[in-house]
């Protein structure tokens, strides 16, 4: 679809509800060289509902039992991605989450809860695990809505939550190899045997894990998690937490924590959030614009390909410029509708579509993401 076709579309889309069902045109992701096609998104309505980012496709149903005991939406999301946050093997967010530059986990998090209009942030955090339930702390027990750095970590020992040490071995050595690959002295010397052979000695030969190192150290990793659930009222609540991109500079901050960007929930509406490059999201904010599109009658999906144009379209529509980098958003509306789209077809592995996961109360599955650009990309 040109520029101009997908902007009619959009302005049409916005017209009325006559031509509403249009956007479940949108459905289809047809197969690209290499990529493994996958059924269509659901188009209609279905409570109560979960949706994520395709990491959390194992975690949903915990949050979907608290639904069907008609538990707080909120407390659903968070119970989700919480399971996500204690998993050492999913390096993207919580306990194992890959360090920034000097080999320290920074971690963070948002919730908005919809039926109440609030909302609560936490950021650049260090030895606290849990931290979408840390922000929905600093929600419930406080009057700000941001608290960062060590004041979020002091703020959660007062509040009972357990210090860790967050880096797993598994994190430590990718972070050595990364060191070792951008940093002449900290790998063995050319007078060494073993320099032509550091990550084979660090991952003791392991070649699946050799070749996941140098990928992350390739291209570092934005992985995060984004929830949003819908109970049977329509009550609508959502949670973004992440461990942020990899091999960062200490303290910064995506988009993640940000209220409107990698998160945004309005009760009367639906909410958004968003996973891959924070700092292209920050710019155009993401969620709020999805919300306020759906506001105006967009379908999820359509709503999130609006948002995914303004990310494009500050890079003029340069392909080259936009494939140094991914994004997702994700969608739900109170009446359960649901979608999602991605920057690009494929996702961070260039061998499968982009995906997100779906929880419509009978099983969880993954779905694919309507993609902006039907072609791979995203800094493979």
């Amino acid at each position: 679809m040109d520029l101009w076709t997908r902007r009619k579309f959009f302005v049409t889309s916005l017209a009325g509800s006559a031509l509403a069902g249009a956007g479940r045109l949108l459905g289809k992701t047809p197969a690209l060289g290499g990529l493994i096609p996958e059924a269509p998104p659901a188009a209609g309505g279905t409570r109560p509902v979960m949706i994520s980012s395709a990491n959390g496709v194992n975690a949903l149903g915990k949050g979907m039992e608290i639904l069907k005991s008609d538990g707080d939406t909120l407390e659903a999301v968070v119970a989700a991605v919480t399971v996500v946050e204690d998993d050492p093997n999913d390096d993207s967010v919580g306990y194992g989450g890959l360090p920034n530059e000097e080999c320290v986990v920074e971690l963070d998090a948002s919730v908005m809860h919809g039926p109440t209009h609030r909302a609560g942030s936490v950021a650049s955090v260090q030895k606290i695990k849990n931290v979408s339930r840390l922000a929905k702390t600093v929600m419930e027990r406080t009057n700000h809505v941001m608290i960062v750095g060590d004041g979020a970590r002091r703020f959660a020992v007062a509040e009972g939550f357990e210090e860790m040490n967050l880096l797993t071995d598994h994190s430590r050595k990718i972070w050595l190899a990364w060191k070792a690959k951008t940093d002449f002295n900290w790998r063995p010397g050319i007078d060494s045997p073993e320099w032509k052979q550091h990550l084979s000695k660090l991952f003791s030969g392991d070649a699946q894990k050799i070749a996941y190192a140098k990928r992350v150290i390739a291209h570092p990793v934005t992985g995060t998690i984004n929830c949003l659930a819908v109970n049977g009222k329509g009550e609508v609540s959502g949670t973004t937490t992440t461990s942020g991109l990899a091999w960062k500079i200490p303290g910064r901050v995506g988009d993640s924590p940000i209220i409107g960007a990698g998160l945004y929930v309005d009760g009367d509406v639906g909410g958004a959030g968003s996973t891959g490059k924070g700092e292209e999201n920050i710019k155009i904010c993401g969620g709020h614009t999805i919300v306020e599109m759906m506001r105006k009658g967009m379908k999820p999906t359509d709503a999130c390909l609006e948002a995914m144009g303004r990310v494009a379209r500050n890079y003029n529509n340069d392909k080259k410029k936009l494939a140094t980098f991914h994004l997702y958003f994700y969608a739900a509306n109170k009446d359960g509708e649901y979608g999602s789209a991605s920057l690009w077809k494929n996702g961070y592995e260039e061998s499968k579509v982009a995906q997100f996961a779906v929880h419509d109360g009978t099983q969880a599955r993954l779905m694919p993401c309507k993609p902006y650009f039907d072609e791979a990309g995203g800094d493979q």
